[in-house]
């Protein structure tokens, strides 16, 4: 362990060491604004950013997967160069309303600089700038972003280290535990004795595998963000997107789960007085609406939790290139070693906080099933 810890410092002293410098070469020409590069490291991309900011940055280009009018275009992000260019018509959006967003330009067969294409209509303002889009195109993206990458790949780690376990448990039958199984057999007990047979009681067999699947897919995803080169650093679990699906899956779980005395506590709630339920049905009003705020809570505070952690540590980092630009690289340097000690700290604590939201999301899920199906007492 103290080997890994070692090993990922290292790694991220010498990323950001580099980062620092490059940073510092453009000071100069270019004042650094905190807000878009923490904002544009937290949010989907269409790339993977590997270094650098602006037409300077370095990414890894990800498939463009477009259907319009029902015919496929596909094509690199790297063809936008960073925003800046327009490939076959397709271009990132430059207008405040179509940021981070594919748009059908009006010259359907223009390839070059927005800038070109704006001088060539005569465009000065940004309010014309909307008049190069094609408004009434029906562009549908199926892209791989950075966060579906990331998934991707978060999937097959998942398939290979529980296959591998699989097959050490076959090969190595009333044998003691070895490596991966090693490793992942302490969680696996842990969110049976202490999730799934405490929420579920004797029908917990049946949503096990769910939990677990939910369990490390949360906890990997969790620190994968956590690493910050390639194939890490992807903000998954701090997407609204994939927390809301997940949320939804407690929902439709919870719900189809559900028995008759679990709709008879939100309807009729017994132990309430009668005033509360009748003639204006205030209790059961609010049991209504705690079907729904219970996942939405799940949604939001994995989302919320992750994405703050995120945002931190690149603020962290920020503060490098902010003293550095405002009084010389000498301070940046001097800020560096104690943004570098913060963010290491940080870190550390986010990896507790990955555990702790992975775990937190699947014993509510857990709990909030089992209370679904808790029979009349």
């Amino acid at each position: 362990m103290k080997k890994f810890l070692l090993a990922l410092s290292t790694v991220i002293f010498l990323f950001f060491s580099t980062t620092s410098l490059f940073a510092t070469e453009n000071s100069e020409s270019e004042k650094f604004n905190p807000g878009p590069f923490i904002v544009g490291h937290v949010i989907d991309d269409y790339g993977w950013h590997i270094t650098g900011e602006g037409a300077q940055s370095v990414s890894i280009p990800l498939p463009v997967i477009l259907f319009d009018g029902g015919k496929p275009v596909v094509f690199m992000s790297n063809k936008f160069h960073h925003g800046h260019c327009a490939y076959k018509g397709y271009a990132l959006g430059f207008t405040p309303e179509t940021k981070r967003t594919i748009v059908k330009l009006n010259d359907s067969e223009f390839t070059g600089e927005i800038a070109e294409l704006a001088q060539k209509n005569n465009i000065t303002d940004d309010e014309g700038m909307a008049s190069l889009i094609d408004a009434d195109a029906s562009l549908i993206d199926i892209s791989i972003t950075k966060n579906v990458c990331s998934l991707l790949i978060s999937i097959i780690i998942l398939l290979w280290l529980f296959l591998k376990v699989a097959k050490q448990y076959k090969q190595r039958e009333n044998q003691a535990p070895h490596g991966a199984q090693g490793l992942v057999e302490p969680l696996i007990l842990f969110i049976r004795d202490e999730v799934a047979i405490p929420s579920l009681g004797n029908k917990y067999e049946k949503y096990f595998p769910y939990l677990l699947t939910l369990f490390f897919f949360i906890l990997v995803n969790n620190l994968m963000g956590l690493i910050p080169i390639f194939p890490g650093g992807a903000n998954v679990t701090g997407n609204i997107a994939i927390t809301g699906i997940l949320a939804v899956i407690t929902f439709l779980m919870t719900t189809f789960s559900s028995n008759k005395n679990y709709w008879k506590h939100i309807v009729n709630t017994p132990g309430v007085p009668w005033f509360l339920k009748f003639p204006i049905p205030l209790m059961p009003v609010v049991e209504f609406i705690g079907i729904f705020t219970k996942p939405f809570v799940l949604m939001v505070r994995l989302f919320a939790n992750i994405t703050a952690g995120h945002i931190i540590a690149l603020g962290v980092i920020s503060l490098i290139f902010i003293f550095g630009g405002l009084y010389g690289p000498a301070l940046g340097y001097g800020v560096s070693i104690v943004s570098l000690v913060f963010y290491v700290f940080m870190g550390l604590l986010e990896c507790i906080v990955a555990f702790i939201q992975a775990f937190v999301f699947t014993l509510l899920t857990a709990l909030f099933t089992g209370m679904a199906m808790e029979e009349e007492h």
